[in-house]
């Protein structure tokens, strides 16, 4: 059994910030989580993320904001896992170890508007508006810059992040549990795993538990717990996040759409994708032509 969930991220103990770059077919695929904030932009490749409670989609363009020990997966679509793929995936990532601070995070008045990030442990942002623009571009500078120069990026980043208003979503529920123990973490990605590679499949709770080694009964309380989710919610929820790539991207009925991804009624699928999404699927393929 992988322990993914005890991610660390390669770093000297006396690095503050650390800077990726990720190339490849697809990103990494293990649900983990790490002390270090994370600050990623994607460049290239489209997948769903998965953080806590929060199930959604990411594509280029998108910025992410994680608080330190946010269990999360970035896990790119099934396109991008075969083994005669073109499709490749494009990220840069920076990661704010606030530990490497030591005192200096308590004892400095300048550094005091950085204690607002612990209140972000666990959780999960997206960033949008000028903020995300801007941090796009101070993100490009980073591979180039060093000593002073690049902790004055780092600086410059949460700076915005911090006052971003608006610009930062929550995507992810507060008061979850901050972090999960390495077995529960390996169940977790267990699960996951199973449910994004089987997801339009019919796929029944029993099965489910199975997979966690668990009761039928101890798996729904330890899935909710941990995702503030039914089993079905969630289920339905990856459903319904394939579909929304689909209408965008493909000219097949709603009907056949709502068929592939796993519902086997219509109406059903009209009424789920509605109460998600907030509008019907046609609507959210005519706004996205």
């Amino acid at each position: 059994m992988a322990k993914v969930i005890s991610f660390q991220v390669p770093k000297s103990q006396r690095e503050f910030v650390r800077y990726q770059e990720d190339r490849g077919p697809h990103f990494y695929d293990k649900l983990h989580q790490h002390p270090q904030l994370q600050l990623t932009v994607i460049l290239e490749g489209k997948g769903q993320l998965l953080s806590g409670d929060y199930v959604g989609r990411f594509q280029p363009g998108d910025v992410f904001f994680l608080g330190e020990n946010a269990p999360h997966v970035f896990r790119s679509d099934p396109e991008y896992f075969e083994k005669s793929t073109d499709f490749q995936s494009a990220g840069n990532t920076i990661f704010f170890d606030f530990q490497a601070l030591g005192k200096a995070l308590e004892d400095l008045d300048e550094l005091q508007a950085l204690k607002k990030f612990k209140g972000y442990a666990g959780l999960c942002f997206r960033i949008h508006g000028e903020t995300s623009s801007q941090i796009r571009g101070l993100v490009e500078q980073f591979g180039k810059s060093e000593g002073l120069g690049r902790f004055q990026l780092a600086i410059q980043l949460l700076t915005l992040v911090e006052q971003s208003g608006e610009d930062l979503e929550q995507l992810s529920t507060s008061g979850l549990v901050r972090g999960l123990s390495e077995k529960d973490g390996s169940r977790m990605d267990q699960v996951m795993q199973y449910l994004l590679v089987h997801r339009f499949e019919k796929i029944t709770l029993e099965e489910t538990a199975a997979v966690a080694n668990l009761s039928k009964e101890a798996f729904c309380r330890f899935f909710k717990l941990r995702t503030r989710k039914t089993f079905t919610a969630y289920l339905i929820q990856l459903r319904i996040n394939e579909a929304q790539k689909l209408l965008q991207e493909n000219d097949a009925s709603i009907s056949e759409i709502a068929f592939r991804v796993g519902f086997e009624n219509l109406a059903y699928f009209n009424r789920s994708f509605k109460k998600i999404c907030g509008i019907t699927p046609k609507e959210w393929r005519a706004i996205r032509a």
